[in-house]
């Protein structure tokens, strides 16, 4: 059985020899260049434009405006497209856009054959605005009376819900409860995958092809057709290799735009963005605000009811819209259950800051803050052990949720708890740490969590697989599924090996998406891809297999009962019938019964699984300089049964790091125009590889009944619990709560003087 074991990367040698190729590495000699003419406002009207110094520049070939493109509003998000328009995203994006509403905004192209030509003339575009007020803020958002960010949503609330989850009236009225109400808030963060978003685009005929770096292939696809105006049928989309996404690429940026250059132009076009435009002009993680209750029994420890009131700052453009906020408190709600009632309203409001959008974890990252957060400060109020109170309250085996009918039908969570709490020496420590004065605090603190293995029920869930033999009894596994540098092409090759009963040697996979020729699949995005395109590949090898016992059957003038594959033959009753490269040879050639042995499914996924797991982490605090050092950090995960373990532990170590810096140091800083001031890796402060402590990752393997191997979620699970962990474990070395992302260390300093534990430096 191939499923289990430490298979080396398929993509590996490639990518460490250098052959792999990129999206750069396939742009043809001679190609044009496109270089973007960004708004120098963040709110208001581009009234005109004067283009004569720059078309005077030598090599510049074209310059579009915002009044030559077409206006065509799209949705950008890398969502399932839905028949029923009531399930659509928001269509608010144009190619080039007059209505500014982000500092930075697209207004202009430039084309020009070289790079330096077009960013000369970039530079001397100019421009004509009528302003107004940037609004920055949530609060200023809904409470302005001017033009609204977006004409369609008065008070530039983009959409609210209300969810009432049985009686919550009754536990604010229960007697003899504590009630703990605090607000947390998490900041604005940006991606930073190592490759910028690049595409080029070329015609073909009259189809257009667009190569990009991109997890969402298929709906690139769309989206591109929809921007344009063109049938979707005239649109193609490649997925080479890509240098990492984390959510940013699950968003159709500029492949729409870059297409409708090469159809006006009919030339190859290049536009490959700096890591500035990126910063600014992608997507980014949504800060939320929280402001939460607990109602709890002291004596029992048991959660009566929790209310979550949640702000999400969108930015510009609606992007996943209301998803994301939506997804965090229905998390808040799922991951302990509340007695008598819950409450949660979720709010999703532009702003003209950058635009929010998907980033791994879906809104979780922000929801754990606050739930996690908020369990410690009511296990505080009552004098109860953080780990225990979990352990009473937390979603048990066999919940269902009364809203999606989703059911927990396996779960390694206490587990995980167990095991996180004997490796970090939680008992021993929790009373070693207690009560000190000293400048140099430890602490250790704790969080869980729940992640989703797809967005069913909510949305589409499907994906298709294609297997073809070749004649030497090897195959090519085809796939729409993306590989963007998690290792999905390793555990997609074990999962068909395991269908079909071959070594994962013997499958050749097509790393490559191209829509023309690959499946359709939704791409990757919710962790879903060995959840449901395993649901995929797991039909496809086993169609297959019987496509070639029925071949084997007509070879050897028998019948396929009985029959398996062992050691690259098919085998009746324990004994060789046929090899497969004989088989496979016989299949293309034979003069009788010639037959190309393949085989095409498509799943339509209707399960789902929950994913649990736990952070532990040691901190020590330095309280006079506000500095908090992670000694170790561990995280335990139920992802189901591994696929690859070694592939699953370095995820969970990528994972933890992106905590690490969500948790201390990250965040995008604008000023009072709107415009971000760090947006480059020197100023925004991602940790290095002297900030990381010790990083463990364990497993407790459970074996979920709906997944195609008992697999359920690991790609943004491992994200998710640091940041909360982190917090606790400062509030267990100092009795300081911080409520706020990044705990940087003048944050950290402020509240430390706000709770005399350090004087007052701005006093001083």
């Amino acid at each position: 059985m191939e499923i289990g074991k430490n298979i080396q990367r398929v993509d590996g040698p490639d990518k460490v020899s250098g052959r792999a190729k990129f999206t750069a590495d396939l742009v043809p000699a001679g190609a044009l260049v496109a270089k973007i003419v960004h708004a120098e406002i963040a709110n208001g009207w581009v009234e005109s434009f004067d283009l004569s110094e720059a078309q005077a520049v030598d090599g510049v070939t074209h310059i579009f405006t915002c009044f030559d493109a077409p206006d065509i509003p799209y949705p950008t998000p890398g969502h399932p497209w839905s028949v029923d328009s009531g399930h659509q995203d928001v269509m608010d994006r144009t190619l080039l856009t007059r209505r500014v509403r982000i500092y930075g905004d697209d207004i202009a192209v430039v084309i020009a054959r070289d790079t330096v030509a077009a960013e000369r003339a970039v530079r001397l575009v100019r421009v004509q605005y009528r302003e107004l007020p940037p609004i920055l803020s949530t609060d200023e958002a809904l409470a302005s009376t001017g033009e609204p960010i977006h004409e369609n949503c008065p008070g530039n609330l983009l959409k609210r819900h209300e969810v009432n989850d049985r009686n919550y009236a009754a536990a604010l009225a229960a007697p003899d409860t504590v009630t703990v109400t605090s607000s947390y808030q998490t900041q604005q963060v940006q991606h930073c995958h190592i490759e910028n978003p690049i595409s080029f685009a070329y015609m073909e005929g009259q189809r257009v092809t667009v190569v990009s770096s991109t997890q969402i292939p298929h709906i690139v696809r769309r989206v591109v057709g929809q921007a344009c105006g063109i049938p979707w049928g005239k649109v193609r989309i490649i997925k080479p290799y890509i240098g990492g996404g984390f959510g940013n690429k699950q968003e159709v940026l500029y492949e729409p735009l870059n297409a409708w250059l090469a159809l006006q132009t009919g030339k190859t076009v290049l536009l490959d963005i700096s890591r500035e435009e990126t910063f600014q002009n992608t997507r980014s993680r949504h800060p939320i605000r929280f402001n939460c209750t607990a109602i709890v029994n002291p004596k029992t420890g048991r959660l009566l009811g929790r209310e979550c009131l949640a702000d999400s700052q969108q930015g510009g453009y609606a992007s996943h819209g209301h998803a994301i906020v939506a997804n965090a408190v229905t998390e808040f709600r799922q991951i302990y259950l509340d007695e008598l009632g819950h409450h949660a309203v979720a709010s999703t409001i532009y702003t003209n800051h950058g635009t929010t959008g998907a980033m791994r974890g879906y809104g979780i990252p922000q929801s754990a803050f606050a739930s996690e957060c908020l369990m410690d400060d009511v296990a505080l109020a009552i004098g109860m052990d953080p780990l225990e109170i979990r352990k009473l309250n937390c979603m048990p085996l066999g919940f269902v949720d009364a809203f999606t009918n989703m059911t927990c039908r396996s779960s390694g969570l206490l587990a995980c708890m167990e095991k996180g709490a004997a490796y970090i020496g939680w008992a021993n420590k929790r009373i070693e740490y207690a009560n000190q004065t000293a400048d140099l605090r430890r602490g250790v603190g704790m969080s869980i969590f729940s992640y989703k293995s797809n967005v069913y029920p909510i949305s589409l869930e499907t994906a298709s697989a294609r297997i073809i033999m070749n004649q030497d009894g090897t195959v090519q596994l085809h796939l729409g599924a993306t590989e963007i540098g998690q290792g999905g092409d390793t555990v997609f090759s074990q999962m068909a090996a395991a269908a079909i009963g071959i070594p994962t040697e013997d499958v050749n996979i097509v790393s490559t998406q191209d829509t023309d020729v690959a499946p359709f699949d939704t791409g990757a995005y919710a962790s879903r891809q060995t959840y449901v395109t395993g649901k995929a590949i797991k039909d496809v090898g086993e169609a297959l297999r019987e496509n070639i016992f029925a071949f084997a059957a007509y070879l050897k003038n028998t019948d396929s009962e009985g029959m398996d594959i062992q050691n690259r033959h098919v085998v009746k009753g324990g004994k060789p019938l046929v090899s497969l490269a004989d088989l496979a040879m016989n299949a293309f050639y034979d003069l009788n019964h010639s037959r190309h042995l393949t085989a095409e499914v498509t799943h339509h996924c209707t399960d789902n699984a929950f994913a649990f797991g736990c952070c532990f982490v040691e901190v020590e605090v330095d309280v006079p300089l506000g500095k908090i050092k992670p000694i170790k950090i561990v995280n335990v995960h139920d992802s189901g049964k591994l696929i690859n373990p070694k592939l699953a532990e370095a995820q969970v170590h990528g994972g933890m790091s992106m905590g690490l810096g969500y948790a201390l140091s990250e965040e995008m800083k604008y000023d009072d125009k709107g415009r971000l001031l760090n947006g480059n890796l020197l100023d925004y402060k991602l940790p290095t590889a002297m900030d990381h402590p010790e990083l463990v990752a364990m497993f407790v393997e459970t074996d979920d009944p709906t997944g195609p191997f008992g697999n359920k979620a690991l790609g943004e699970p491992p994200a998710i619990p640091v940041a909360p962990a982190i917090r606790n474990a400062v509030l267990h070395a100092t009795g300081v709560a911080l409520n706020q992302l990044p705990m940087a260390p003048q944050r950290v300093l402020e509240a430390f003087a706000g709770a005399g534990l350090v004087k007052n430096w701005e006093e001083a």
